[in-house]
């Protein structure tokens, strides 16, 4: 696979007798973003903190690159390359918003007359303009992520690792998050996310990993995550009981609600299956008065393979 940002190898870590990475292949393309899901003590934490140079990797562990850089062997090249925001805030509160960037720009080496481009660049980016010269401590929780991420844009990294980012915040502050992070892959930049929302991955990855019990246990689109879990189907609602009776002779799988003038029929939700389905009605001389589709969402992928792989 060519255009790698992010290449990791069978990644491992014990603590003592307790084994969080088992053999864990990670491979993220420039320019997309890469989420890893899993229950709390999966190893989504430690597998970000090994990869932004933060943790050792485990003994047993195969080749790691970062950004083009081999982590073993340059890990200071690594660090000049990736951004990292971890799962608590390294806001400190005690200085102002534009403080906090600029201690940051000062410790990417950068000249004053640079540093404060770059500041005042990224906290009208941010929309933190208005705020900026207040205690960081006065900052609601989605103003201190915003500035968080903010911070790490300063040395203006082309990979950056995003630890939970949106914990704790409100729906509102999240979905603005959703859209900083839009933005920042639109831009070039590649995101290696871990998150604990579904609706998360759904919502931004372009590949998802499912991490359980130290080992990757599926890996795809949504979309692919999606359909190995079984249960889609399509609903057809009547009002006419004789519609509704043509119908169940039209379609002699379907499983039948005669209370409430449903039927119930097994689909992946494709085009196809929609299509088969629809032409068995119009050759009966039938028409449903409602048509909904059910595809299973990653709430149940995510359920499915974490119980089966307990």
């Amino acid at each position: 696979m060519t255009n790698l940002a992010i290449e990791a190898n069978g990644l491992r870590k014990s603590y003592g007798e307790k084994v969080v990475l088992d053999g864990v292949d990670i491979a993220v393309r420039e320019g997309t973003v890469f989420a890893l899901l899993g229950p709390n003590g999966a190893g989504r934490t430690t597998a970000v903190k090994i990869l932004s140079t933060l943790v050792a990797a485990g003994a047993g562990t195969g080749g790691i690159r970062v950004g083009g850089h081999d982590l073993a062997a340059d890990p200071q090249a690594v660090r000049a390359a990736i951004g990292v925001t971890g799962q608590f805030s390294a806001v400190d509160g005690l200085i102002t918003g534009e403080e906090n960037m600029l201690l940051m720009a000062d410790l990417h080496h950068l000249s004053k007359e640079e540093g404060r481009r770059v500041t005042a660049e990224l906290l009208e980016r941010f929309d933190l303009v208005e705020a900026a010269k207040k205690p960081a401590s006065t900052y609601s929780g989605g103003m201190k992520r915003r500035l968080d991420i903010a911070m790490t844009l300063v040395g203006d990294p082309r990979i950056i690792f995003l630890d939970e980012p949106t914990t704790g915040l409100d729906p509102r502050s999240r979905h603005t998050m959703w859209q900083i992070i839009r933005k920042l892959v639109a831009g070039g930049v590649t995101v290696l996310l871990t998150t604990q929302y579904l609706e998360e991955a759904d919502q931004l990855a372009d590949r998802i990993a499912v991490l359980h019990g130290g080992k990757i246990v599926a890996e795809g689109t949504a979309e692919q995550l999606k359909r190995i879990v079984p249960g889609g189907h399509v609903r057809l609602g009547f009002t006419d009981p004789d519609a509704y009776r043509g119908a169940a002779a039209a379609l002699p799988d379907a499983h039948r609600d005669d209370e409430s003038l449903a039927l119930q029929i097994l689909s992946d939700g494709s085009q196809r299956d929609l299509r088969t389905i629809l032409d068995r009605l119009d050759a009966a001389g039938v028409e449903a008065d409602e048509l909904t589709v059910h595809t299973p969402d990653l709430d149940d992928v995510f359920f499915t393979l974490t119980e089966a792989a307990r």
